[in-house]
Formats: C-alpha cells, structure tokens, sequence
C-alpha cells in the first residue's frame, strides 16, 4: 500500500529586522538605457559603478518591552506616525522609505532574495533626494 506524499511545506513570510545601526536596504536597478538612448548591458553597469543605489526598507529599532501588552489606546498619536509603532522607535538615524547611496561591496547580502542588504549605517554615503526638473530652480 503505497504512503501519501508529505503535505507541501507552509509558505513563509520573512520579516528582516537589522539589529545596532543597520538597515536593510533594496538595491534599485539602473535603467538599461542612458539618457543618450544607448543600452548598457548589466556587465557593462556593474564594472564601471562603484556605488549602489537603494531603498531603506526596514531600519533598526529599539524593541519594546518583553511582556508588556499594548492596549487598543496604544495607536500613534501623530498622523504619518507608522501603524507598526510596536516594532519600537527608529535608532538607525536614517528614515525609512530613504534613498541611499553605499559601496558596491558594502553590506551583507540577504540569503533568499539578492536583491536586499543588511548595510552598517556608516557605511552609507549619502541620502539621495530625487526632485523633478519643474521643481528645480
């Protein structure tokens, strides 16, 4: 009598949260093509960049305390204050949702998806602030 097949494994949902002054950043592509029309090949991009363009998807935070409960009166007092406010207060120094600049061997590579790093604060050059050309003056 043959066995039934093991039932597939649960699917997970992994959550990254960066511990000391990290934060977990996702590399954003470059475009294929330069504004002059001419296509770059993704080797071509990767030997002539020397830093890394990416998003602050998650930052460190410091975490609330063990076996306290919060209450329904718990939500944020400000308006724009992030619903997660359990997660605990942003330590990074570096906003969420920022653009940063790091080197392009800087940070730690996460294991299930390339696209994320885990970079120490100070290894980020810059915040990048992208304003469209009608704003500029």
């Amino acid at each position: 009598m043959p066995s039934d097949p093991p039932p597939p494994p649960p699917k997970l949902t992994r959550h990254v949260q960066p511990l000391g002054p990290r934060v977990l950043v996702r590399i954003l592509k470059d475009p294929d093509r330069l504004e002059s029309g001419l296509f770059l090949p993704e080797g071509a991009k990767e030997n002539t960049r020397q830093a890394l363009l990416g998003e602050v998807v998650e930052v460190a935070r410091t975490m609330p305390k063990v076996g306290y409960d919060y209450d329904e009166d718990d939500e944020p007092d400000d308006e724009g204050e992030e619903d997660n406010a359990n997660f605990g207060e942003n330590v990074s120094g570096i906003p969420l949702g920022a653009k940063v600049l790091f080197g392009k061997h800087r940070g730690l590579s996460v294991p299930w998806d390339e696209s994320l790093r885990v970079v120490d604060v100070r290894y980020l050059l810059a915040i990048v602030d992208e304003i469209s050309e009608d704003k500029i003056q």
